[in-house]
């Protein structure tokens, strides 16, 4: 298969998630809250491509989630190119993919945070995950959320849940607080194997974390919490920035290769507390 019609799929179905993703959470509010849509260009100067992120802040279920598209390409700058895969030699990139993070109001509700994306170098490969991040541990909720991914993953192989599991737990973890940011979920990366399976694999992973996150919610959206609830979620939100401004790699990958500054800080959460 050619790499343009690989490009082209890949972004129709990341575009397309993001339009589904959407409205699934505009359903849940059901009090007109709409969506707000920023889009953005890579470059002003020329065709680099750019994407779309949206918002949604003061719900009755979500106190703040953004569902941010890109299709980007052009050069990697000289010091960030031999870090990637493929860029060595050869500064050329195309990068398209989705990326969603929820923070609740229901502190009893966890934080959720999804992405899949396809980055063509002189490689072209595969990339994303999802994990769970509550205030407060639910132990039935996390064996639910790990059957789900291990059900998933298994349709593709049998090795993914417990690869990409490990690889989530190591990748979402604070070294600076000796401690795992939640409760994992799946990451994987560099997937170039077979484009037809790890496309269908990629698919099947956005499909199922828009079911997941409706059950999560639905099972907890009439549960009641208290301010000492609260105070800890914005407690445990601060652990959240901490990741993402220091280790994330979607962080530094979208500030080094000219993304929207504002599509890619989306992902902090509206008001957050230290002790």
């Amino acid at each position: 298969m050619e790499i343009e019609i690989k490009k082209d799929l890949t972004s129709n179905w990341f575009k397309m998630l993001q339009d589904s993703i959407c409205q699934c959470i505009e359903n849940l509010e059901k009090n007109n809250i709409k969506f707000k849509s920023t889009k953005w260009k890579r470059s002003q100067k020329k065709d680099e491509g750019g994407g779309e992120f949206r918002i949604l802040e003061n719900g009755k279920i979500f106190e703040k989630v953004g569902v941010n598209y890109s299709k980007v390409y052009g050069k990697f700058p000289k010091n960030f190119q031999k870090k990637i895969l493929g860029a060595k030699n050869d500064p050329r990139f195309w990068a398209s993919g989705i990326s969603v993070v929820m923070h609740m109001k229901n502190p009893l509700i966890p934080a959720m945070h999804f992405n899949t994306r396809y980055i063509c170098t002189t490689q072209n490969w595969f990339g994303g995950g999802m994990d769970v991040t509550p205030s407060k541990i639910d132990n039935k909720e996390k064996k639910e959320f790990h059957k789900t991914l291990k059900k998933m993953c298994d349709r593709h192989n049998k090795n993914y849940y417990s690869k990409y599991k490990k690889w989530c737990d190591e990748y979402f973890y604070l070294p600076h607080r000796n401690e795992p940011r939640g409760i994992g979920g799946i990451f994987f990366d560099y997937k170039k194997d077979h484009f037809e399976k790890d496309f269908k694999f990629v698919r099947d992973v956005g499909v199922t974390f828009q079911s997941i996150f409706q059950k999560i919610i639905r099972n907890k959206i009439k549960k009641r919490w208290t301010v000492k609830d609260k105070e800890m979620q914005y407690v445990k939100r601060g652990r959240y920035v901490e990741f993402n401004l220091l280790y994330d790699r979607g962080t530094k990958f979208g500030l080094q290769t000219g993304g929207n500054v504002e599509g890619i800080l989306m992902s902090l959460p509206p008001i957050v507390k230290w002790k």
